[in-house]
């Protein structure tokens, strides 16, 4: 569990500003989006600036964290639509739009915190995801399959690290949907079983079964039998 101080204007609690908090077991602490509010910041792992309704704000914040020598990540919360607005020289470590689900909110305070580690010297590939032959990069958001480049949308980089990070667990379409894409999307199951499509396709008829089917309930990860503790055991395809 880490402790998050969140940084925001609005008169809610922090899972308004990002409701999948609700589901994590962080401890979170909230001051008013102002530079005065920094003199009694109590310490933190991590600071989430609230910048769905004033962006221009936002900006002036995190700005001014980097200035006073703050050594917690930033984490900026956004709209969708300001996502296109925000600029790197805001000097904020990464960004989270306010209706991503809990496993990518968590991913990205878990990673804004390795980003620190590695800065630090500690445990340089605390960010690389290796299953069988795959390996995903969260910091740069790349992937690779037994060395190649894999060339991923967003969406589909994000689907394959999730089912990457859980070798053999088996998710439904609306646990992937929830995770993935949020539980605020609006879309429906089948856009889950076109970007698994997308996927397997861009893995190649040789690996597509990596991303394996189980029949009426969803998609695993499949590891190559010498790796998976169900060697033995025929994988869905």
């Amino acid at each position: 569990m880490s402790t998050l101080l969140m940084l925001t204007s609005a008169l809610q609690p922090s899972v308004e500003v990002l409701p999948a908090l609700s589901l994590l077991s962080h401890q979170v602490r909230v001051l008013p989006a102002e530079g005065s509010a920094l003199l009694e910041a109590p310490p933190s792992d991590v600071i989430l600036v609230d910048g769905r309704q004033d962006l221009a704000q936002a900006r002036d914040l995190t700005r001014l964290l980097r200035t006073v020598g703050t050594a917690s990540p930033v984490l900026l919360i956004v709209t969708e639509g300001g996502l296109g607005v925000v600029s790197v020289d805001w000097d904020f470590d990464d960004v989270v739009l306010n209706v991503a689900g809990p496993a990518e909110v968590e991913a990205r305070i878990r990673l804004a915190q390795a980003r620190l580690t590695q800065k630090r010297g500690d445990d340089p590939e605390s960010h690389v995801i290796r299953s069988g032959e795959i390996t995903v990069d969260e910091i740069t958001y790349t992937a690779k399959l037994g060395g190649r480049s894999l060339d991923l949308t967003f969406k589909e980089f994000e689907l394959l690290k999730y089912l990457a990070q859980h070798p053999g667990r088996v998710f439904s379409r609306e646990q992937l949907l929830q995770e993935v894409w949020g539980y605020d999307y609006y879309g429906g199951t089948r856009t889950v079983d076109v970007h698994v499509r997308r996927l397997r396709a861009k893995l190649g008829t040789e690996h597509e079964q990596l991303i394996g089917t189980v029949r009426n309930v969803g998609y695993r990860f499949v590891l190559p039998p010498k790796e998976s503790k169900d060697a033995g055991q025929p994988a869905s395809a």
